[in-house]
Formats: C-alpha cells, sequence, structure tokens
C-alpha cells in the first residue's frame, strides 16, 4: 500500500495533478472562541466518523443519499476502509478534496469538494455534514466557507454548485451566507431516504463577490 502523502499547508504553487490536495486550511475562530481548520481525511478519523455518523442517524438519513444496505451497514468498519480507499483514491486522481471539519484538534464534521472538473467546466460540488454535538456555533457556516475558498483559491475553480432539499432550510442557510446564488430546482435529483428527491440547486462563481467567503463572514460577525 502505498503511503499517504503528508499534508501541507494551503500556501504555494498547488500540485499539478490534484491541486489542493493535500493541504490543510487556515484556522478561523468561531465567534464563541471556538478554533476551527480543514484538513485532509485520514484513516484515523474512522472510529470518530463511524460513531458521529450513527448517533446522528436521525439528523443524516433523511437528508443523505440512500444506502443499499441500511444505515447500520454503511458504517460498519469495512465500509469505512472501503469509503476512505475511494476518497483517497480519488483525491489522488484530482477529482476530489476530502477533507475533516477539525474543531479544538478534534474530528467534527466532513467537507467533501467533488466532481472536480478542470478546463472549460472548471467547478466542482461542495457537501458537507457536522457532528449534532456541534450544531447552533457556526461550524458548518465557517467550514463551508474554508472548503469554498479551497476550491477557488487552491484548486482554483471557476464554479462551486451545491444542492440542498427545501425541506432542509437550515442547509440553505448556511450556503446563503457564504454568497451562493438560487439556480433553481433539480427534479428527482438524488435518492434520499427511500424515494427520489427534488433540490433546490445554488452556486457561486470565483469573483462574483468582494474578498473570500472567510473575509465577508468576518465582515458579517459570523466568525471572529
Amino acid at each position: 500500500m502505498r503511503r499517504a502523502r503528508r499534508a501541507r499547508p494551503a500556501t504555494g504553487d498547488p500540485h499539478p495533478d490534484h491541486p489542493g490536495w493535500p493541504e490543510v486550511t487556515e484556522t478561523v475562530r468561531l465567534t464563541d472562541g471556538g478554533q476551527l481548520r480543514l484538513r485532509p481525511m485520514t484513516s484515523s478519523d474512522g472510529d470518530p466518523w463511524r460513531a458521529m455518523r450513527v448517533a446522528d442517524e436521525p439528523f443524516l438519513r433523511p437528508v443523505e443519499p440512500t444506502l443499499p444496505g441500511g444505515w447500520a451497514q454503511g458504517h460498519t468498519p469495512a465500509q469505512w476502509w472501503a469509503h476512505f480507499m475511494e476518497l483517497r483514491a480519488a483525491a489522488n486522481a484530482g477529482t476530489v478534496v476530502p477533507m475533516a471539519i477539525e474543531l479544538d484538534g478534534r474530528f467534527v464534521g466532513q467537507v467533501t469538494l467533488g466532481n472536480i472538473q478542470h478546463g472549460p467546466v472548471s467547478e466542482c460540488w461542495i457537501g458537507y455534514w457536522v457532528h449534532s454535538a456541534c450544531t447552533g456555533r457556526g461550524v458548518a457556516t465557517a467550514a463551508c466557507a474554508l472548503g469554498t475558498d479551497h476550491a477557488f483559491r487552491r484548486v482554483r475553480l471557476h464554479r462551486v454548485t451545491a444542492t440542498f432539499l427545501p425541506a432542509n432550510p437550515a442547509s440553505g442557510r448556511v450556503l446563503h451566507h457564504n454568497g451562493f446564488h438560487d439556480e433553481g430546482v433539480l427534479r428527482g435529483n438524488l435518492h434520499i431516504n427511500g424515494r427520489w428527491q427534488d433540490h433546490n440547486f445554488v452556486a457561486q462563481l470565483a469573483g462574483e463577490h468582494r474578498g473570500t467567503c472567510v473575509e465577508r463572514l468576518r465582515a458579517a460577525r459570523r466568525i471572529a
């Protein structure tokens, strides 16, 4: 098995084949003093990843893609390892950037930049989840800001998209606070919680706002 590449600060020239990976973002301070950053997912995240997602099934299952074998089967040690290896292979191929949300040095969730395309398309989607014990502190908003800035500044993309269920307005607020604009509705977009469901579709273009997402959150006092 190849040794995982060591993560480095998000500075200097990005890697030519998989820009933005594996890199650690800047650290931001939440309004309650918490220190938050994004870093590459590692194999050691498996135990907290599984424990948090199993505990948060009532919150996550209604908004995430249906797991064929059920929620418990989708979070076994073997499934985590298969998931992690798939993410790492895609990251090394330059199509995914899987990041752990780290709050005060602890794993508390995940941000993923997926379906990364360069050239005339130059876009990706961003997705995220946060452990329920940390909600209400602005963690998701700050993590989304760091991930979106990473996509524009380090992966060097032109456009970042995202979707959220109409029944999940909290996720929509996270995206709108970070400058994403509504672009329409994707009908029957994903199989969620046992059925095909519509999603609101939002996007943001590089350079359409003044400053970075993090800078705008600071100006709005959503982070310290």
